[in-house]
């Protein structure tokens, strides 16, 4: 995995977020700017799982030429070894587990972040597929279910198997998104790890991705939230370390993006139905919307037309005035890097 990080800076990675990040998002992103490598939206396995045909597209149609990791999500060691087989026949970078989602449908079945409260399980999940992938395997997870107090014997979990890569975000599965990450931690994983390390959690601007890096020294930062709402962050960041000048998007940029994406999504809809598109959209816009005047929130959220949405669109989209480089203050509370512990 190391061969996949630049020299100059550290990997910038696009989190994988469940029915946002799919293929028409990663190509309308990769016209802005690209990460240098993408993760896929999570395959659920379970003893009547097949692999989804749609997400598989992301990988069978990926035309960026930057390499993509499948990511699973399970806790039935069988069913995850034949998964693991069976996207390692797909022209994929690695293989990645999932277990970090802290939703709470998914953590009930003890998938995702959920695995977190049984160490054991875990030692025996890796074990088993660091034996079924014969190429790279990866993990992402949280510090741990409840506490942070977790992570160390966590810790001493995946330095036992040899992962190819560990992307950990900087909270734990009860925290959700509601605290400030814990860079010391991240740190701790740098400084016990062989494998490479990957920062992932509130990065949503040049300067937090400069800061996070900063304080943990890790070999790439994942951005999920961040890029939805500023598809060039990639570019602004690979700016930021190279010290030269950034693009900076307007509203109207932000608009042309928007509508792209749009274009995108009912391209691949079987049949355009334009509430189902209009609510399909509102699962990308939420992010879109973070520190837009309150307005066009509002109107975002009770859209219910391809109409309305063009003239929402366009309202509040339709000039040069630069976009703002950051979410709403009070998204903005929850950014900042502080130890808990």
């Amino acid at each position: 995995m190391r061969d996949l990080i630049p020299n100059h800076r550290p990997a910038l990675v696009l989190a994988p977020m469940q029915d946002v990040t799919d293929l028409p998002f990663m190509r309308v992103l990769a016209r802005r700017s690209l990460p240098d490598w993408f993760v896929t939206e999570y395959f659920r396995v379970h003893p009547h799982s097949r692999l989804n045909a749609y997400i598989l597209r992301s990988v069978s149609e990926n035309a960026t030429g930057r390499p993509i990791f499948a990511q699973m999500i399970g806790c039935d060691i069988q069913e995850l070894n034949r998964t693991a087989r069976e996207l390692s026949q797909f022209p994929v970078a690695g293989v990645d587990l999932n277990l970090g989602c802290p939703a709470p449908v998914v953590y009930r079945k003890n998938a995702g972040g959920g695995l977190l409260r049984f160490p054991d399980q875990i030692d025996a999940i890796l074990g088993a597929l660091r034996d079924a992938i014969p190429g790279r395997f990866t993990v992402k997870t949280r510090l741990g279910f409840h506490s942070p107090d977790e992570f160390p014997h966590l810790l001493e979990i995946f330095r036992k198997h040899a992962i190819d890569g560990l992307t950990i975000h900087g909270r734990t599965v009860a925290d959700r998104y509601q605290t400030p990450v814990r860079p010391s931690l991240l740190k701790m994983a740098v400084e016990t790890l062989s494998c490479p390390v990957i920062a992932n959690g509130n990065v949503v601007d040049p300067t937090t991705a400069l800061s996070y890096h900063q304080q943990t020294a890790a070999a790439g930062l994942m951005i999920g939230r961040g890029a939805i709402r500023n598809p060039w962050l990639f570019s602004q960041i690979t700016a930021a370390f190279e010290k030269t000048p950034p693009f900076e998007p307007s509203y109207r940029d932000l608009w042309t993006y928007i509508h792209e994406l749009s274009e995108e999504l009912a391209r691949e809809a079987p049949s355009f139905e334009p509430l189902g598109h209009i609510q399909r959209m509102k699962k990308t816009l939420i992010y879109i919307c973070d520190g837009i005047h309150p307005d066009f929130e509002h109107a975002i959220r009770r859209m219910k037309t391809p109409e309305e949405f063009e003239l929402i669109l366009q309202a509040h989209l339709d000039h040069a005035t630069p976009m703002p480089a950051l979410p709403s203050a009070q998204s903005q509370m929850f950014c900042g890097f502080t130890d808990l512990l």
